[in-house]
């Protein structure tokens, strides 16, 4: 489950490779910190510098399709069921207090909507990792695209 791989010459377990994949092609990786580091989980945020021509679902379509990931509808059984495994892998790291909440992805994307930000979310799997990817930024346009994954091992 933990296994190391070689990437970009350096030692790296799975979910990093693929964190890193996902902040790289956004062009948030310079610059990106992770907020939760573990063994079976990794979640990084960052400011992307890419300037996005195709809207946002799109474009984080194209990067799963990248990847090699198959899009997961985060509001199905198996969405459901993934999104559960990345809040026990969470809660492996973290004290959490609060229930798990599938619906929390959505009053997220409302809450950032009532900031006047246009928000994106999509959820894919590659082989046995899942990885979640939410991107906002203001609908002025001023400022930057803002962009978090969470990627975390499903075994």
């Amino acid at each position: 489950m933990n296994k190391i791989i070689v990437w970009r010459g350096y030692l790296v377990k799975p979910i990093h490779k693929i964190a890193g994949q996902i902040m790289g092609d956004l062009e948030a990786f310079h610059g990106s910190r992770p907020a939760i580091d573990a063994d079976n989980i990794l979640i990084v945020r960052g400011m992307s510098r890419k300037q996005f021509n195709a809207d946002l679902d799109t474009e984080l379509l194209n990067l799963l399709k990248n990847l090699g990931a198959r899009q997961i509808d985060v509001f199905s059984e198996e969405g459901g069921n993934i999104m559960g495994i990345m809040d026990e892998r969470i809660r492996e790291s973290v004290d959490i207090q609060a229930e798990t909440d599938i619906t929390g992805v959505y009053r997220l994307k409302e809450s950032l909507e009532a900031m006047n930000c246009n928000v994106a979310y999509t959820l894919g799997l590659i082989d046995n990792i899942g990885a979640f990817i939410v991107t906002w930024k203001d609908k002025s346009g001023i400022g930057p695209q803002f962009v978090e994954t969470v990627v975390a091992n499903m075994e």
